[in-house]
């Protein structure tokens, strides 16, 4: 069986150009690429690249200070909330569900309009999908292509392809599998999703207000959409200790409401 492309950037030993995440004694990360001749410098003191260029996952470092940092290259999740960034990015909590609710499978052929930083077109190119981008902004644009780069390498940049177009304005796409949107106006891209979806493709949507999920709805009704549900994703960790069990104090609460439906109508 031959592996996926990609997987060798995720195994073995580091390699120059790969992503590393350290992790402190305190818990806090730190993020760079593998370059040869280069040191990693804080304010804990530094260390050659080369002291991790060969080295297995798992590895620990000391710097020059003679503290002890653990090597490992990020998760998707940590790479989305540490990356350079120009607008606020999907939360991994809410990009895991778009996943599950949009049904992305390998070949999906998918919109997403206001790509930002790129973070779920990441978690999209990540399970497969065909990836097109509508984006007003070309700083954005340009930033969420070169994260992908960056993060998921050529075969996935390769299947990326973000188009300067305000998705309020038309799509010109037909025949997607998926439509999906993080725009202030999403009811105003619903009778243009109707018209480039399959029948039975599935939109979904990311609205900060329920007002706006409320709007949404209304629009989707009307252009024949159904089974459509709007819920949000509350992330509440435990601190387990021995015997001192609860709930963590904080939690990652709301950052927006997904509203998902299928298209079952197509318009006349």
């Amino acid at each position: 069986m031959s592996e996926p492309t990609g997987a060798a950037r995720r195994r073995g030993p580091f390699k120059v150009g790969d992503q590393v995440q350290l992790t402190d004694p305190k818990g806090r990360h730190y993020t760079f690429t593998l370059e040869a001749g280069k040191n990693f410098h804080t304010h804990k003191g530094s260390f050659p690249h080369d002291e991790l260029i060969g080295a297995p996952e798992g590895s620990v470092v000391r710097t020059t200070g003679n503290v002890a940092y653990l090597a490992l290259r990020p998760l998707l999740p940590d790479y989305v909330l540490s990356m350079p960034r120009g607008a606020a990015v999907v939360y991994p909590k809410d990009a895991g569900q778009i996943l599950a609710f949009a049904d992305i499978f390998p070949g999906a052929r998918v919109l997403e309009s206001g790509v930002g930083s790129g973070a779920l077109s990441m978690t999209l190119l990540r399970a497969g999908a065909l990836v097109h981008g509508y984006e007003i902004r070309d700083d954005f644009a340009r930033r969420a292509q070169r994260n992908v780069a960056d993060f998921l390498g050529p075969d996935a940049a390769s299947r990326y392809q973000v188009e300067l177009r305000d998705a309020y304005e038309g799509i010109d796409l037909t025949g997607l599998d998926r439509v999906l949107l993080d725009l202030p106006e999403p009811w105003r891209v619903v009778p243009y999703a109707a018209t480039a979806l399959v029948a039975g493709g599935i939109f979904v949507a990311y609205t900060p207000s329920i007002v706006q999920a409320t709007q949404l709805r209304e629009a989707l009704a009307r252009y024949g959409f159904d089974l459509a549900e709007t819920l949000e994703v509350l992330n509440r960790t435990w601190h387990i200790d021995g015997a001192s069990v609860r709930p963590d104090h904080r939690m990652v609460a709301h950052t927006g409401f997904l509203t998902h439906a299928r298209l079952l109508t197509l318009p006349a």
